[in-house]
């Protein structure tokens, strides 16, 4: 499973990169604009320039021209940008003239699995269903995950599922139990998965033991 990071702000890709575990990185309007007082455009060249994988960038238009001549605009910032369009019907008109044109693209805020394969269909790179989202409204998250892996394997569809909307790390493991080929993390997830109490007991007690030892 490949690791992205959810998340439009510099330092805490920063951060979480020198870990040596990022394969890539998506943002959404919402994240851009918790990063006030910076261009859009500078803060996606920032972050291509700190990791060198996938980068998803969103298009804002809800048209599928208006789609299309953003994200032409967003794949000429960097080689490794993904444009992200919502899963729409003007989405997928969008994602069907990006794949004509060699353009990767994420599609966005997919909820069922008839969402995803038509996405795919329409020649989606990747796929996002929401896990958080549903889980909110009593709905099983993981389960769009197992069933868009299985489709997409017994239609052998080039379409990644990507996991998001991630609230802990046990969606992490089991997104990676069901199949997804990516998650895309929070940075506070990202802290948590690294994190076990166990692990901090028995550095303490291992340096305890070296002190006593007068070594």
């Amino acid at each position: 499973m490949k690791f992205f990071i959810d998340t439009a702000n510099v330092a805490e890709i920063q951060r979480i990169s020198a870990w040596s575990i990022l394969d890539g990185v998506t943002t959404n309007p919402s994240l851009i604009a918790k990063e006030s007082g910076r261009p859009f455009e500078a803060i996606i060249e920032e972050i291509c320039g700190i990791v060198d994988g996938p980068i998803s960038a969103e298009v804002i238009a809800l048209d599928a021209p208006g789609m299309i001549e953003e994200g032409r605009k967003l794949a000429k910032i960097h080689r490794n940008i993904v444009v992200k369009v919502p899963l729409t019907a003007e989405g997928l008109k969008a994602t069907h003239a990006f794949k004509s044109e060699g353009i990767k693209t994420n599609v966005t805020l997919c909820f069922s699995a008839t969402q995803g394969l038509m996405a795919a269909k329409a020649g989606a790179t990747y796929v996002s269903p929401f896990i958080g989202r549903l889980d909110d409204i009593n709905l099983p998250g993981m389960e769009l995950i197992s069933e868009l892996t299985a489709i997409f394997a017994t239609h052998g569809l080039p379409t990644h599922v990507l996991a998001a909307s991630i609230r802990s790390p046990r969606h992490v493991t089991d997104a990676a139990l069901a199949g997804a080929q990516v998650a895309t993390i929070p940075t506070k997830v990202f802290d948590q998965m690294l994190f076990h109490p166990l692990t901090e007991k028995g550095i303490e007690g291992f340096l305890a033991d070296w002190k006593k030892s007068g070594r």
